[in-house]
């Protein structure tokens, strides 16, 4: 069965937005997904959600994009350089999102149908529940981003939009947390 999304047992995983592979992505895509994951940092920095960031070889693809870094100043993050395309089978990244405590892992970033989706399946192998935000991923072509969307969600991973997310961690309006994510959606 399937677990809710929760805020104090989540964490929010940003992979590998980087320099040198936003050129080769679906500019809609990406534009989209840049837009969602910076309003996801902001929502898990108002909710206290641990956020890790990984970089894939950042020698060759760059580092994480400036309009993300931007996003994430000011929030306690974790950082992550890796070879493997699943952050999970890096033993450092996996080590550190068992010593959260937390067993619910909202994945964000590129590419959806490589690392997105190894890191999903991993992490389900491992006993997370996995959050795929499909607003706030991306890939090269649209065909590979829906492939990895189709293949997470028959492995387990719960997949939906920014806004679903938002308001599964939020559960109830009203509150000082809920008006300042909510005007994130304006």
């Amino acid at each position: 069965m399937v677990d809710f999304m929760d805020m104090e047992k989540s964490v929010l995983v940003v992979v590998d937005i980087q320099e040198r592979l936003v050129g080769a992505i679906d500019p809609e895509l990406y534009r989209i997904a840049l837009k969602n994951t910076q309003i996801l940092i902001e929502a898990a920095g108002t909710l206290s959600v641990p956020i890790v960031v990984t970089e894939q070889y950042p020698k060759g693809l760059g580092r994480t994009v400036a309009e993300v870094e931007q996003a994430l100043e000011g929030k306690p993050i974790s950082r992550y350089e890796k070879s493997t395309f699943s952050c999970a089978r890096d033993e450092g990244f996996l080590s550190h999102l068992g010593s959260l405590g937390r067993k619910h892992a909202i994945l964000v970033g590129m590419e959806t149908h490589v690392c997105v989706y190894q890191t999903a399946i991993d992490l389900m192998r491992a006993g997370y529940s996995v959050f795929v935000i499909d607003d706030a991923v991306s890939s090269r072509f649209r065909h590979n981003y829906e492939s990895g969307l189709r293949s997470m969600i028959h492995a387990g991973a719960v997949v939906f939009s920014t806004e679903t997310a938002l308001f599964s961690l939020l559960k109830r309006a009203g509150t000082p947390e809920f008006k300042k994510i909510s005007s994130l959606l304006k």
